[in-house]
């Protein structure tokens, strides 16, 4: 028996995909951003014990990174809301594809997102969380689309603003692949979208 998985392919080495280009972020800087936040929210929620609401799938590496450096006690829940299905560009049409197990009622909420672009889903979704009467609601995006807002966001925690250009890696994909890269690198490729 070999140590290949059935049904498995080669996964190219980031540097050698053809349809993958610059890092916009590398490790390194992802790594010191998150100890910033960590810091950062350790102090703002000193005292308490907040939720943090991650945004499936995107958000789970940056949420699972980020809690490990927050000192305070948290608790984790998952939400999955789809604005995208497999496309490159956002459909405009937000739903709950899997919703919060906890209760959310006089806690203190962070959302943990992956990107905000148009902001529609992250305003649709706060909408959403607020009517549940937490005792506070903030986000914390790792990145910030720069000019691409409709809706003006209110973040409490941005760990990077970046140029509108479509990205991959590090939680954030393109029809399910390149979630696992540990650094976050713009998509050159095509997946099929003409528009």
């Amino acid at each position: 028996m070999s140590g290949t998985l059935a049904g498995a392919s080669s996964f190219p080495h980031p540097d050698d995909d053809p349809v993958l280009g610059d890092i916009v972020v590398s490790q390194e800087a992802l790594e010191r951003r998150l100890a910033e936040l960590g810091a950062q929210i350790t102090a703002d929620y000193a005292g308490r014990a907040p939720l943090l609401v991650c945004v499936l799938k995107g958000a789970v590496l940056f949420m699972a990174d980020l809690a490990r450096h927050i000192r305070l006690p948290v608790e984790l829940d998952f939400m999955a809301v789809s604005s995208y299905g497999t496309a490159t560009k956002t459909s405009g049409v937000v739903r709950i594809v899997k919703d919060l197990d906890i209760d959310l009622g006089g806690r203190d909420v962070i959302v943990v997102e992956d990107i905000v672009d148009s902001g529609l889903t992250l305003n649709y979704l706060l909408k959403n969380l607020a009517a549940r009467n937490p005792a506070s609601l903030a986000v914390c995006a790792l990145l910030l689309k720069e000019g691409q807002q409709k809706v003006e966001p209110d973040l409490a925690y941005v760990g990077f603003r970046i140029a509108n250009t479509f990205i991959v890696g590090y939680g954030l994909d393109v029809a399910e692949r390149y979630r696992n890269l540990r650094d976050i690198r713009t998509y050159i490729g095509s997946d099929g979208d003409d528009s």
